[in-house]
């Protein structure tokens, strides 16, 4: 999640605005054979290439319940990454919000002796000691989004960045207010649940990037990560403004209420953009036919690439486009802006909502 279909094909590393995808990353990945000549500096991808099966390898993975889409969705592009690779095997535990369950799940993972651990913890401190457990037993941790306590609990993280998420969003939000020529506009911000640091980030990150642009966030409300909240609390906060000139909403599994609640009190007044990238809200801004003119990713496909840097690490390999002969320590995701311009090129990493 966001701090929160079937999903075949994902892209793994957005490192750029376009995306890299997962198979074209990881497919160049290379051992951590030397150069044949030692005289000669190498690029990462000359080393030879990761795609042919290599040892096997066994992954573990646990993750929160799938009952929300982008929750869902990371599950859903585990198992089809992991299924991508004749030489891995995913040892998936059933998702819970169950903290205690979690820790669980994942002592039975490393009582299984899996080769490496993929996790996304429902609540980061509450897993970190279980987690380092695994760690000190030699079995290297791929932590995902919420991360633990202590770098000593993972090997390796990957995530999303929140506030460039918000950074993107006022950016685009400004440059097109400023593009229509609109002057003091009135813009206004649903944001999730504002004890998460996740979300404190992204709305820091977008009043930043408005003030930039001369401009500052207007009318805001916190809804919960869901449809009903995301239109409850837009409704409230609609009612307040009767005059909008843009709006921001941090998920797009919250934004189905959103946009209903748009819809429903008929306004048409102002530009949505949304959070996450589902392929509802791609389609939206496909269709160009209601408020929803562009959303900042936070794809799940973070997932994807984590499985895919397991089965790296289980095979001592690093990433062939790469100097380096290691999997990084972190690996921080990129939040482009879907537009219509570029919605077709991103649909590959939308998730159902």
């Amino acid at each position: 999640m966001t701090e929160h279909g079937s999903i075949l094909a994902r892209r793994g590393f957005l490192l750029g605005a376009a995306g890299l995808g997962a198979g074209a990353v990881l497919a160049g990945c290379t051992s951590n054979e030397a150069p044949q000549d030692e005289g000669s500096p190498q690029a990462g991808g000359a080393q030879g290439s990761n795609a042919e099966p290599g040892p096997p390898v066994t992954i573990g993975f646990s993750a929160p319940a799938a009952d929300h889409g982008w929750m869902a969705a990371v599950t859903i592009n585990a198992r089809a990454q992991a299924e991508n690779y004749p030489d891995v095997t995913l040892n998936a535990t059933e998702g819970t919000n169950d903290v205690n369950q979690q820790i669980a799940q994942v002592e039975s993972l490393i009582n299984a002796k899996v080769g490496v651990l993929v996790i996304l913890p429902f609540d980061g401190k509450a897993l970190t000691s279980v987690a380092q457990k695994a760690m000190d037993a030699g079995i290297p941790v791929i932590n995902v989004d919420r991360v633990f306590d202590t770098p000593l609990a993972y090997r390796t993280w990957i995530g999303g960045d929140n506030y460039r998420m918000g950074v993107n969003a006022g950016n685009y939000i400004g440059e097109e207010l400023k593009r229509k020529g609109v002057a003091n506009p009135i813009i206004a911000e649903v944001a999730g649940i504002d004890a998460l640091p996740l979300t404190q980030e992204r709305s820091k990150g977008f009043k930043d990037a408005l003030q930039k642009h001369g401009f500052s966030v207007g009318p805001r409300v916190a809804a919960e990560f869901t449809p009903e909240s995301g239109e409850q609390k837009t409704a409230n906060l609609l009612q307040g403004a009767p005059k909008l000139d843009a709006l921001w909403n941090h998920d797009d599994d919250q934004g189905i209420g959103v946009v209903a609640a748009i819809e429903n009190a008929g306004r048409s007044d102002f530009f949505m953009v949304g959070g996450a990238g589902s392929k509802n809200m791609m389609n939206l801004i496909k269709s160009d036919s209601g408020p929803v003119k562009a959303t900042v990713l936070y794809s799940p496909s973070m997932a994807s690439s984590a499985v895919a840097m397991a089965r790296l690490l289980g095979q001592n390999k690093g990433i062939g486009d790469l100097a380096e002969h290691e999997i990084p320590s972190e690996l921080t995701t990129y939040s482009a802006v879907v537009t219509k311009e570029n919605v077709d090129s991103y649909m590959d990493v939308g998730f159902d909502s």
